[in-house]
């Protein structure tokens, strides 16, 4: 057993919106939740047929790489995205008004991008924290007048971080109020008083311990003195220190001062982690869905919920399976298939033919989805959706489903205004089954 040193512990160191008012339903009518089974148990026998290979090595990796690699991090250019994305005049603000020319020449100045990669320290989150495009709490919406924009779409948002998570700070605000980080998955800004910084001899002993995944979300995790640290999300890693019967306890980090950390020692019951990463199959599969099952819709992980893509990655964690952050990416691995110059029912038999449950992902732009295999013979996906298209009289709605769901392929077909051109089977693009 890797168990991190006693002596470690004891040390301080110096270190899919929309339109309100139209066509706003409730998911009351849409028929998929009633005929489509709402229970993992209905679809996860199908993973003891198939073998995964997983290597927990790669996986951690992945997911300290950010303390190992600072060379692999954009140039100062491409992290500047979000200027070159949102524009004056149709970019609005929280009280749904255009922001003005000030506001984006402020966050230009105070991005400060001269010094960028001129801090490179590693750190690490103290919360779950909001990684966001400019150094604001401020949000960018679309036009909010129509469907498909304004709330909950603030485009600011990128990703949520987990807490405890690595980081590699490349420089300070103007202000000092931010940190622009990069972790294994997403980078831009965070507040400085979310985070603190290790040393390299520190990570590197972080990441030499064996490593326990949580499985369990929404658990209080307290020091050893009772002090309130963070709740649990599935997808956290910890550092394991010692074990005895019924408990882990595990490597904790909080703020001591000057963005110092300080190391604690936390308990985590055995029922609510995993000691190395979970074997992928059915009784697993079933214990972190209903875990993930239901919880709400979270555009950019905003309100600490999950949008598509961050259901999946965050799926596949205590598996040791690791996806990228954003939809389009995680579309990429694995063994990629075409499916653009399909009929609809071409899609269908390919991916009943082709697909994998629990291990093949369908995609469409802005939207990706877990194929689990077949019900009544229709093909039933796992997704993270915030809504429908709809389309009365020329004018495109939402209706509003924002939570994890089992749906068919044709979801919402049955809906009176639902907008057939728009349909999820139609607009996939790919499939891609992870290896």
């Amino acid at each position: 057993m890797r168990i991190l040193w006693i002596v470690f512990l004891t040390v301080f160191i110096v270190g899919c919106s929309s339109k309100s008012g139209v066509d706003v339903k409730t998911q009351k009518g849409l028929s998929d939740l009633s005929s489509i089974p709402q229970d993992v148990r209905q679809y996860s026998s199908a993973l003891d047929k198939n073998s995964t290979n997983i290597s927990q090595s790669k996986f951690e990796k992945a997911y300290f790489g950010v303390w190992n690699s600072p060379t692999t991090l954009g140039n100062k250019d491409s992290v500047q995205w979000a200027f070159d994305t949102f524009k004056f005049g149709k970019s609005y603000a929280e009280n749904l008004q255009l922001h003005k020319q000030e506001f984006f020449d402020k966050m230009k100045s105070n991005s400060n991008f001269e010094n960028y990669l001129t801090l490179n320290k590693r750190a690490i989150t103290l919360k779950e924290v909001n990684v966001r495009a400019f150094p604001t709490i401020r949000p960018l919406l679309r036009d909010p007048q129509r469907a498909g924009e304004g709330f909950p779409f603030d485009y600011l948002q990128n990703s949520t971080i987990h807490a405890n998570k690595p980081l590699l700070v490349t420089h300070y605000s103007k202000d000092r109020e931010w940190a622009h980080v990069f972790s294994s998955f997403a980078y831009g800004w965070v507040k400085v008083n979310e985070i603190a910084f290790l040393e390299k001899r520190y990570t590197d002993l972080w990441q030499k311990a064996e490593q326990i995944l949580v499985i369990k979300e929404n658990i209080p995790i307290y020091s050893l003195k009772g002090e309130f640290l963070f709740k649990s999300k599935i997808g956290m890693m910890f550092a394991l220190i010692d074990e005895d019967e019924s408990e882990y306890t595990v490597l904790t980090v909080s703020s001591y001062k000057n963005r110092e950390p300080l190391f604690l020692k936390s308990k985590i019951s055995k029922r609510n982690a995993h000691k190395g990463i979970l074997a992928f199959n059915t009784q697993n599969m079933d214990l972190v869905v209903d875990e993930i099952l239901g919880s709400n819709y979270g555009w950019g992980g905003m309100y600490g919920q999950r949008d598509c893509s961050s259901t999946l990655r965050d799926l596949y964690t205590p598996f040791g399976i690791w996806l990228p952050r954003n939809s389009y990416q995680q579309s990429k691995i694995g063994d990629i298939l075409s499916l653009k110059e399909l009929s609809n029912e071409e899609k269908i038999a390919t991916i009943k033919e082709k697909a994998i449950p629990f291990k093949t992902l369908l995609y469409k732009k802005g939207h990706i989805v877990l194929y689990v295999g077949t019900f009544n013979d229709e093909v039933v996906v796992f997704q993270n959706t915030w809504g429908i298209k709809t389309k009365e009289n020329g004018v495109e709605g939402r209706f509003i489903i924002g939570k994890t769901i089992f749906s068919t392929l044709s979801i919402g077909e049955n809906l009176k205004n639902y907008d057939a051109e728009a349909g999820l089977l139609k607009n996939l693009t790919s499939m891609n089954t992870l290896r």
